[in-house]
């Protein structure tokens, strides 16, 4: 894979470096500023740990942020890196006040989720992105829940950076995914060198350009090509006929605020989330709902979904959440609903 001249091998480099134009189509990029990542949580390190920010200089993050968007940003703590934590909302949504209340002359980025992974609240990152760019810092966006399942374009949202990853909404392979950076944005330093990155192989060697920088060793390349054929599938479906169908779903999701002994959490607006609802049943642990869940034929996430921050906010320990996707049906959220009733009552 652009090792060779031989047939299978440019075949197979071309395969490879196409994922990036399809990328680029599903979030209104181009192709050269796309950098593949094994995952989000990949990505979102690559620029943590690659910005080479300095003893003083501020990060903002949200409360509510998935693990991954959130100890990344801890660790430079160790560095001397000040980050402040924002974000009051009993729903979890983000408030651009209180962005532009942290922002100071130290501040360098801001790192925020679109879709919360934990609670489903739908973030106006294009504000907060823009506040950054007015404060002269830079904008880190994790879309893991978002890229996929609605429409994103990052020219509209503004942001530096965008992460997520190839096996949710993009419907790619596990351990696949990508990190946008906007041509002009300061590249961050790679993870990792070696083959592959350098112009020189001697004394004095130069490191390639972005995107292929990111790119030392042997990549995943089935995985990369699969993740191609995923925004293939979703380019051809479409997102607004995704979202559309999705929204519908999450509406009929919602109705369990209306079931007696369940407790749901984030915004009861279905316009301000996305397709997940995380809920759980008065006298039961997230885990025992989700077992007996499993055994009617349902599989739900459980536990305090990689965000202990959000669950310490609300004052619980854990939820059940439920995801639903293009390929779900009416119907099977009707019947997951009705399942959850029969918990709640006792008589499941």
């Amino acid at each position: 894979m652009g090792r060779g001249v031989y047939t299978a091998a440019r075949q197979t480099t071309e395969a490879f470096e196409s994922t990036r134009e399809k990328i680029a189509r599903v979030i209104g990029a181009s192709a050269g500023e796309i950098a593949y990542t094994k995952s989000t949580t990949e990505a979102i390190n690559l620029v943590a740990s690659g910005l080479n920010l300095k003893p003083g200089d501020q990060v903002i993050v949200s409360r509510f942020e998935h693990h991954s968007n959130f100890l990344p940003w801890q660790r430079l703590t160790r560095n001397g890196i000040r980050v402040d934590v924002v974000g009051f909302s009993p729903d979890c949504l983000l408030d651009p006040a209180e962005f532009e209340e942290a922002i100071c002359r130290e501040t360098k980025l801001i790192a925020i989720h679109h879709i919360s992974n934990a609670v489903g609240s739908l973030q106006p990152v294009k504000e907060i992105s823009r506040l950054a760019g007015e404060a002269g810092a830079l904008c880190l966006v994790d879309a893991a829940q978002s890229v996929g399942h609605i429409p994103v374009d990052v020219r509209e949202i503004g942001c530096d950076y965008l992460a997520a990853p190839g096996h949710k909404g993009l419907m790619g392979p596990p351990g696949t995914g990508f990190l946008y950076i906007r041509d002009g944005a300061p590249v961050p330093e790679p993870l990792l060198t070696g083959g592959g990155i350098v112009t020189e192989r001697c004394a004095g060697f130069e490191f390639v350009g972005s995107p292929r920088i990111f790119d030392a060793g042997t990549p995943n390349i089935p995985g990369i090509i699969g993740l191609g054929a995923g925004c293939e599938y979703v380019l051809e479906i479409g997102l607004e006929r995704i979202a559309g169908h999705e929204s519908r779903l999450a509406k009929e999701l919602l109705s369990l605020r209306n079931v007696d002994g369940v407790d749901v959490y984030g915004p009861a607006d279905p316009l301000r989330r996305g397709a997940l609802v995380s809920f759980n049943v008065r006298g039961m642990e997230p885990h025992a709902a989700a077992s007996v869940l499993d055994m009617r034929g349902f599989a739900v996430r459980s536990g305090h979904q990689c965000a202990l921050p959000t669950m310490r906010h609300l004052g619980i320990e854990g939820t059940v959440r439920a995801s639903v996707g293009y390929y779900n049906t009416l119907d099977d959220v009707r019947r997951f609903v009705e399942a959850v009733e029969e918990m709640a009552s006792g008589r499941s």
